[in-house]
């Protein structure tokens, strides 16, 4: 009876994919990094003195001033922004996503180019694919989180649009009427945050190219990188200090 391949490599105790311990120890730093960072700036406590939720208190008074004047040319005009940006970050990592597609294609050439690499170990063909397969999910994810966050955008701007003027004698009406809006701006600029980060942690994804010992570099400095701009960045102190006389 024949042996498949996949059988003789199972006994000869290797991974049909070349995996050596140090990239399953790499891989599960990147993981773990990206859920501790999720954990602390949405989950935990500490997220109330993060730079996301100090915003989201922005994004609350800025509705509640939204729903006190009229005309709201100016709430349109910010929602529109906020919506080219999401655009423009969905349109990158569909191209992104795209590029990296297009490695599998090319991936003789690049592991050609990756064997003349003085500080870098060619990888099997297997193993580069699926570290092409691992990027692609990481960039769709972003891409998937922007689009839904144009979405929520898009939302925001028809809910400022139904929100009845200063005054609707149903004071109780038009409150809920604010609160949803706020309630949907924020959830916006949760996924747009989220599908950041997702490309934050791709370009740290960039190194396993280079070997599991990058993949976990490049890992802790995005993650302490993001630390820092969330916990303690000059944009959090514009938040909560009070200005210079």
């Amino acid at each position: 009876m024949a042996r498949s391949p996949a059988g003789a490599l199972r006994r000869a105790g290797a991974s049909p994919l070349n995996f050596a311990i140090a990239d399953w120890i790499a891989v599960a730093v990147y993981v773990g990094a990206w859920l501790a960072y999720h954990l602390v700036a949405d989950r935990a406590n500490a997220r109330r003195r993060g730079l996301n939720h100090l915003m989201n208190a922005a994004r609350g008074a800025w509705m509640a001033r939204m729903g006190a004047r009229d005309p709201r040319m100016v709430d349109a005009q910010i929602t529109a922004t906020l919506q080219n940006g999401a655009a423009f970050f969905a349109s990158t990592s569909l191209l992104a996503l795209g590029g990296t597609i297009g490695l599998l294609r090319g991936a003789d050439d690049a592991l050609r180019v990756f064997s003349e690499l003085p500080f870098a170990a060619a990888p099997s063909r297997a193993l580069f694919e699926a570290k092409v397969v691992g990027l692609a999910i990481v960039l769709g994810y972003a891409f998937f989180k922007f689009a839904w966050a144009y979405r929520l955008f898009n939302y925001t701007a028809i809910l400022i649009g139904a929100t009845p003027p200063p005054d609707e004698p149903d004071a109780a009406s038009r409150a809920a009427s604010i609160e949803r809006a706020a309630r949907m701006q924020i959830a916006a600029g949760r996924h747009f945050a989220r599908g950041q980060r997702a490309v934050f942690f791709a370009l740290a994804y960039l190194g396993w190219f280079l070997g599991p010992v990058p993949l976990v570099a490049a890992t802790l400095f995005v993650l302490v990188v993001m630390i820092r701009r969330q916990f303690s960045s000059d944009a959090r102190a514009a938040l909560i200090d009070p200005p210079d006389a």
